[in-house]
């Protein structure tokens, strides 16, 4: 599942060498709507409409782990885990614009 709600800073607050503000097309302090679903890592399921602002994210190489933290209500913040690999959301993290697009 996607983890949140959790207070401001939860996640953004630690930043470190494997995080920052801006991925891809993605930035900081941007709103942004699922145009085709997906489900992360957890199983989650993000359908075509869902919308959040983009916090920030975080790559771990060890497991192709990538993590979004957005906020659904400008408040508070969730995690996003998902897997940059063929067999999970290789294809997502390959070719986000298919799947997000800015508000």
């Amino acid at each position: 599942m996607t983890f949140g709600p959790k207070p401001a800073g939860t996640w953004t607050g630690h930043k470190a060498a494997n995080c920052g503000d801006n991925h891809n097309f993605l930035r900081a302090g941007e709103r942004y709507e699922v145009i085709q679903a997906f489900t992360d890592y957890d199983q989650h399921l993000h359908a075509v409409g869902e919308s959040w602002g983009f916090l920030g994210y975080s790559f771990l190489p060890y497991d192709d782990g990538m993590s979004f933290f957005v906020s659904f209500d400008g408040e508070q913040e969730w995690h996003i885990r998902l897997q940059w690999r063929p067999e999970e959301q290789g294809q997502l993290l390959d070719n986000l614009a298919q799947y997000i697009r800015a508000l």
